[in-house]
């Protein structure tokens, strides 16, 4: 009898060992996921010299990066237009600005070059005015955007202000550096490839840490996108960024994580989603028409806080089970001012941020947890 309860306590302690150390390999793989949760606060310098001040969950006033690092934020991406003169916003003197208030806070940075003077976007890729007479010298052009790139990056370098990841390119599904008035969206891939690799040799000759990004919007795009620019020579750079926002996208969310996977599968690559936001109502309180409007909802996410926390929640678990690691929110903090826009007065995003009407944050804002 002795014998056999020592030999069913060796057993016990035997087994016990085992899921400790099974345990202990879960918690390995943990933290060895590297998923990074972000916001895009391009536009919050603007906000807040146009009077607005943010408060968090629990309805007190706090600096709004400070929100989103309380919040779990782990990077910021901003927006960089080359010489911008219609607005005083979004050039270098502001995107240092944003890339400072995020490194005091110990976020990482995430530069997004739209190498043109105003929104570049899956329809528009509006040549740089200062670069318009280089229009038809591809080499020539492509001279420009490597020293440009480089001189940007060199002065960020210089004042401790380094992305941690660098997008050649915002929305790039068609061909960078077009005439505004003379936009096609066949691309001409021996122009487009050696442009775009100007861009990542600028990057890469500069500093090697500078991870890099080729961002594409919407998933079904990148899908046929990556394959032509891996067919034309295009692979020297280390992340796939996609915009997804089911209003303009085919691909709806239960089978979203199958899109990650085959791209991260076919070319090797770590993937984030690097725009997303969703209407937590549909209430629209100045001029500014609400981009995101009922078209803008999926069957199970109404209009709500709640519709919006699930819309983020079920996302991001879409995305690490595609094997992707990351989710930026874009625009969470572009909030109703009295300032303009180039189409209105106010923000075209207020029923869409992380904040209320009355501009404290709301559940959604917890994605990030």
């Amino acid at each position: 009898m002795k014998k056999l309860i020592l030999i069913f306590l060796v057993m016990f302690i035997s087994c016990v060992n085992q899921s400790n150390e099974n345990d202990n390999e879960k918690e390995k793989i943990i933290e060895d996921l590297s998923f990074m949760d972000g916001a895009d606060l391009s536009y919050v310098n603007e906000m807040e010299d146009c009077g607005a001040t943010y408060k968090n969950l629990n309805n007190n006033f706090e600096d709004v990066f400070q929100i989103f690092k309380n919040s779990g934020a782990e990077i910021i991406r901003v927006r960089l237009w080359n010489n911008p003169k219609w607005t005083n916003y979004s050039n270098l003197d502001d995107v240092k600005k944003t890339i400072r208030r995020s490194k005091e806070l110990g976020m990482k940075v995430l530069l997004d070059f739209h190498y043109s003077d105003t929104w570049a976007d899956p329809k528009k890729q509006i040549i740089p005015k200062d670069w318009e007479n280089s229009i038809g010298k591809t080499i020539e052009l492509g001279g420009l955007l490597y020293s440009y790139t480089q001189s940007v990056l060199k002065e960020l370098v210089q004042e401790n202000l380094k992305p941690d990841i660098v997008q050649v390119g915002n929305e790039i599904n068609i061909m960078l550096l077009q005439e505004e008035n003379n936009h096609s969206e066949k691309i001409d891939w021996s122009r487009n490839s050696f442009l775009i690799n100007k861009g990542i040799s600028a990057i890469r000759d500069l500093n090697q840490e500078i991870e890099i990004m080729l961002h594409i919007a919407q998933p079904e795009n990148a899908l046929w996108w990556f394959s032509e620019a891996s067919q034309n020579g295009i692979d020297n750079y280390d992340w796939i960024g996609i915009s997804y926002y089911p209003k303009w996208s085919s691909v709806n969310l239960i089978d979203l994580d199958q899109s990650i996977k085959n791209l991260i599968e076919t070319y090797n690559k770590k993937l984030m989603v690097v725009e997303t936001a969703y209407p937590y109502t549909m209430k629209n309180i100045d001029d500014a028409n609400n981009i995101l409007d009922e078209n803008s909802l999926i069957s199970g996410y109404p209009a709500t806080i709640e519709g919006q926390h699930n819309y983020l929640i079920d996302l991001k678990n879409k995305i690490i089970s595609g094997g992707g690691s990351g989710l930026i929110y874009w625009e969470p903090a572009w909030v109703s001012t009295n300032c303009k826009t180039l189409w209105g007065t106010g923000s075209h995003w207020e029923n869409a941020t992380l904040f209320d009407l009355s501009n404290k944050a709301i559940d959604g804002i917890s994605f990030m947890k």
